[in-house]
């Protein structure tokens, strides 16, 4: 499938913002999985750009007003067309961190035996490296009824561990809850944010999945979407992936000014 994406992040200040320092995870790369056609990201101030050792395109800019610059908003707008293939199984690429890597405890994806006991009916432990996919689909499926989606019930600080004793929250939390049960086990898994089409659920539009690794001496992954406890297909847009949310959230940053901060977001996902 083709889609036109268009990403709006409108921020609002109650006073003169004088710094500000903002770092992006906003531009997909093109994969076995999709082909990014056309992308481009705007921001208040010149962006630089660089590869982070998950191999994502970040982006960043800085600002510095003055007291006579009075500013109290700022837009950063990420939008383009991307065709997507439905291929959820790949191998990664050079220069990648090796699967191991993501056995480690992240801030919101630690590994718990509480998690690994939930885990253990649907998927064994670890011993070779190796894992079955319909396992894996198996637990993503025991993990959306054990975690409900319940929109504003948790915030990007929750981890996988409160999420799963409080019984909902949001994809985000089903995704970390699924990569701590996997980890738990001894399997490796990530974190993947990116953008999910569907018509009647826009607040979708913004997603998050897992990968897990099917076999570590390969180094081939799948991508499960844990919200539809399936695996990634077509209407899938990967942008960025990590250890948890923190390594690759949409925007990440800091300032000084500018009072109380609104912010407001607008994703639309269009065929084309």
């Amino acid at each position: 499938m083709k889609f036109h994406v268009k990403h709006t992040t409108d921020y609002r200040y109650t006073a003169p913002l004088r710094y500000a320092l903002q770092t992006l995870w906003l531009t997909p790369k093109s994969s076995a999985a999709q082909t990014v056609n056309f992308w481009s990201v705007g921001a208040p101030e010149k962006l630089f750009k660089q590869i982070d050792a998950f191999g994502n395109t970040v982006q960043s800019y800085t600002f510095v007003g003055t007291e006579d610059d009075n500013v109290r908003w700022s837009l950063v707008n990420a939008a383009g067309v991307v065709n997507t293939h439905g291929v959820a199984q790949f191998t990664d690429a050079e220069g990648l961190p090796h699967p191991y890597f993501f056995l480690r405890g992240t801030p919101l994806a630690e590994p718990h035996w509480t998690l690994a006991e939930f885990g253990r009916p649907f998927l064994p432990q670890s011993i070779d490296g190796t894992a079955e996919l319909q396992a894996l689909l198996a637990l993503s499926q025991a993990v959306m009824g054990a975690i409900s989606y319940k929109k504003d019930s948790s915030n990007v600080t929750t981890t996988a561990l409160q999420a799963f004793n409080a019984g909902n929250g949001v994809c985000q939390d089903q995704a970390h809850v699924m990569v701590a049960v996997c980890r738990s086990l001894g399997y490796p898994a990530r974190y993947v944010s990116g953008y999910f089409y569907a018509a009647n659920e826009p607040d979708l539009a913004s997603h998050a999945w897992v990968d897990v690794c099917l076999n570590v001496v390969t180094r081939l992954w799948v991508s499960i979407d844990v919200t539809h406890a399936c695996l990634t297909d077509q209407r899938h847009i990967r942008l960025a992936m990590g250890g948890d949310y923190n390594a690759c959230p949409p925007a990440k940053g800091v300032r000084q000014g500018g009072g109380d901060e609104s912010m407001t977001v607008v994703i639309t996902i269009e065929p084309v």
